[in-house]
């Protein structure tokens, strides 16, 4: 079935793409239009992969030597990740693994978009040695049905039983598909077990910066009024910071999905359920989520959404970030440890510190997720591995907790000591840590720098006390937390829910960021008038019933039963 998709949802196909008139043209309060035009047209290329002529690019030549040592055996591991620049390389880490497994990693990543690439290699049936990519991308489902990855269990049983006993059985039970094998084994996973026995923080984080807020009197952010006054305060007083236009409002990246910081994480600060009475939730019409949205709408008319929020890419959302130019965002605790620690070698007061953010009408504390059965990631040995024996290997290392130990804390002795139980960071290499992240992951790889199987639960148990910028982000989520893995969407074998499931992300993401661009509350009321007329057109019907359908599945599996998930007491 076609998406259907209303025109007015899509006036970039009716634009002539000129520069200037999306960067130049203003409206007459002032306010930037462009912004608008170029994010459509830059999440329509990210859609559709640009196919009109494009020449697809290969992986980059890798930029170690394959085969320079005697015996190891040399994979090449794909990472379904644009930002991804790691290396293998020669760290202690890396060096470590290898010793131990025989086998060295040479990484490979997208230039673009990350979904055409995953599709051209399995229609081309090219896929590396190892593959990991997100669980919820469908391709998961499409290396399995065509055949193009091991059955873990299978290789298992010809190479090595005993990779079974480094496996989480609840992970198994999850992952398992309906033909009973294995196929890929996940990261950053937590089970409801974990949860209600582990001190585990939320990744969600509202964070503000620590001297910009003191300054204008750590301002209460979670009603409307005061938002908007903490915003313009900040614009007023600290028009730059650091010789740097401040950005008063900052954000994830915009895809073609929308955004994670004026979707999930806004509706998480607002506690917006997952379903009610027993059946799916619309999160996104919910009033106080539409409200905030109007809010957001307000600030922009008043020249507080930068064009850049809406067109900046991971990249350089990291370089602002280390710069400092945001006063508040929402953003994921783990991806701002680097520059938390760049900002505090530089000024301790400069760091982001998380508060109590936008909170709905009845004033309800936030209900933050943690990591849920998925996790992160999933990783594969695809039938085209030159070695499926040795890959098992080095999974196995991997997942094992002598792995864990490993990649969380390096090599001891030359990186850590064990003093009186505890696992203690050598002085200069924690100070490389938190003052140069690149260098640190070329010259010992520890601290999850090969992430691709960490097991937090595992690894929580050497876990040293981080520095205050770090933990306090992390410790402020804990009163907040609840396990909410049972709303996780994935429709496995399920074609028609996940066809779907995508057209109907692709229609919110079209919408957002006019809602957020409108002019005025009869546009926003108008954009969103429309944005139901079309996703009903593409059977939203259809849709909620699968997921009512998945939700009730989901927690059978994980034997909850209460319909709104379960927070710690």
């Amino acid at each position: 079935m076609a998406v259907l998709l209303d025109e007015r949802l899509l006036p970039v196909r009716q634009i002539g793409i000129e520069r200037s008139r999306f960067m130049g043209k203003r409206s007459i309060n002032g306010r930037t239009k462009g912004a608008l035009c170029l994010v459509l047209l830059i999440l329509g290329c990210a859609v559709s992969g640009c196919r009109s002529g494009q020449v697809r690019e290969p992986f980059p030549p890798s930029s170690e030597e394959p085969g320079t040592e005697p015996g190891v055996v040399d994979l090449n591991w794909y990472i379904n990740y644009s930002w991804f620049a790691t290396v293998w390389g020669d760290s202690e880490v890396a060096r470590a693994i290898t010793d131990a497994t025989g086998v060295s990693v040479h990484y490979q990543t997208p230039k673009g978009d990350e979904s055409e690439k995953m599709d051209a290699m399995i229609a081309a049936d090219t896929l590396p040695d190892l593959v990991t990519l997100g669980w919820s991308e469908k391709q998961n489902y499409d290396m399995i049905e065509k055949g193009q990855v091991w059955a873990l269990n299978e290789l298992a049983d010809q190479y090595d039983p005993a990779f079974y006993g480094e496996l989480d059985e609840n992970v198994v039970s999850w992952y398992k598909q309906p033909d009973g094998n294995l196929y890929g084994y996940p990261n950053s996973f937590y089970t409801p077990e974990d949860y209600r026995t582990e001190k585990i923080s939320s990744n969600q984080n509202f964070m503000v910066r620590k001297d910009i807020y003191e300054a204008i009197g750590s301002s209460d952010m979670s009603t409307p009024e005061g938002f908007c006054d903490a915003v313009r305060k900040a614009a007023s007083q600290f028009p730059e910071v650091d010789g740097e236009p401040l950005i008063p409002i900052g954000a994830e990246e915009f895809t073609s999905e929308g955004c994670n910081s004026f979707g999930p994480y806004l509706q998480s600060f607002l506690a917006v359920p997952y379903e009610k009475s027993g059946r799916y939730y619309d999160r996104n019409t919910d009033p106080d989520f539409l409200q905030w949205l109007k809010v957001f709408r307000q600030l922009g008319e008043e020249g507080y959404l930068k064009d850049e929020i809406f067109i900046d890419r991971r990249a350089q959302i990291n370089e602002k970030l280390a710069k400092g130019q945001y006063f508040c965002l929402f953003f994921q605790a783990s991806d701002i440890m680097n520059q938390q620690r760049m900002l505090s070698e530089r000024n301790p007061d400069s760091v982001y510190m998380a508060v109590k953010g936008p909170a709905n009408s009845r004033g309800d504390d936030p209900e933050l997720p943690v990591s849920g059965i998925y996790g992160w990631t999933v990783t594969y040995i695809s039938k085209n591995c030159k070695d499926p024996e040795k890959a098992l290997e080095l999974l196995q290392y991997l997942i094992s907790e002598e792995g864990q130990k490993m990649v969380c804390l390096g090599v001891e002795g030359t990186m850590y000591d064990m003093v009186d139980g505890k696992a203690c960071t050598k002085p200069e290499v924690k100070e490389l840590l938190y003052s140069d992240r690149k260098a640190y992951d070329e010259r010992y790889g520890a601290d999850n720098t090969y992430w691709m199987l960490q097991n937090n639960a595992v690894q929580s148990q050497w876990k040293e006390e981080s520095d205050y910028a770090i933990r306090q982000l992390e410790e402020w989520t804990y009163p907040y937390t609840v396990y909410t893995a049972q709303y996780s969407i994935h429709f496995g074998s399920d074609r028609e829910g996940m066809d779907l499931h995508k057209r109907q992300q692709k229609i919110w993401g079209e919408t957002l960021p006019k809602l957020l661009l409108s002019e005025d509350e009869a546009e926003f009321d108008r954009i969103l008038n429309d944005y139901l007329q079309v996703r009903d057109r593409n059977d939203y019907d259809g849709y909620t019933a699968k997921l009512d359908a998945l939700y009730n599945k989901n927690k059978e599996k994980l034997g909850i039963e209460d319909e709104e998930g379960f927070q710690k007491s």
